[in-house]
């Protein structure tokens, strides 16, 4: 019994994470950086000014919350691979394919989000000589924090998924798998 408080409390900690990677993700994308072309005291050359660089910081957290989400889901299931053998079955192969979609929509949105912030971070330098030449100033394109968001979004379900049909294949009646790796010699005396 105390093995299914774990899990349900699990569950409800990846989901708190994941909602609130999430929710930083969405905010990021709201608060990305923007810049303006102006023109210097003295009117000789252009140059950017950008805006408040708070989107980085929402995008780092969103990574980080995922990040720990993804860890804690591995840790409990001993990374699907590690561990006692599963009860052969649908859960089994569920959980297979969960664990691989897990993991790619993972590595998406983490990608997304850490390029988002990187980029979001990067300020040009580049000066215009004269004003007829406008200075490329470069920010994070729009959505880049919006896919982050939805793979968080898709991880979220999936590795909730995962652990539970995970869960459903390791426990789950008797399993032939589930024996020492040392032969018996109890019986041959």
């Amino acid at each position: 019994m105390a093995e299914g408080r774990g899990s349900l409390m699990l569950l409800i900690i990846v989901l708190v994470f994941d909602l609130i990677a999430f929710g930083l993700a969405v905010v990021a994308e709201q608060r990305r950086s923007t810049a303006q072309v102006l023109p210097d005291r003295d009117k000789e050359y252009t140059y950017c000014v950008y805006d408040s660089d708070i989107a980085t910081g929402y995008g780092v957290g969103a990574f980080l919350f995922l990040f720990i989400s993804q860890i804690l889901v591995m840790a409990a299931s001993k990374c699907f691979c590690c561990g006692r053998s599963l009860r052969p079955g649908g859960s089994r192969a569920w959980a297979l394919v969960l664990f691989i979609a897990c993991w790619l929509t993972f590595i998406i949105a983490e990608s997304c989000l850490l390029a988002g912030s990187v980029r979001n971070a990067y300020h040009t330098k580049y000066l215009g000589v004269f004003l007829n030449t406008t200075p490329s100033c470069e920010t994070v394109r729009k959505g880049v924090f919006g896919a982050g968001a939805a793979f968080i979004f898709f991880t979220c379900i999936l590795s909730e998924l995962y652990y539970v049909s995970y869960a459903k294949a390791r426990e789950g009646g008797w399993n032939p798998y589930a024996r020492d790796s040392a032969v018996g010699m109890a019986t041959y005396n």
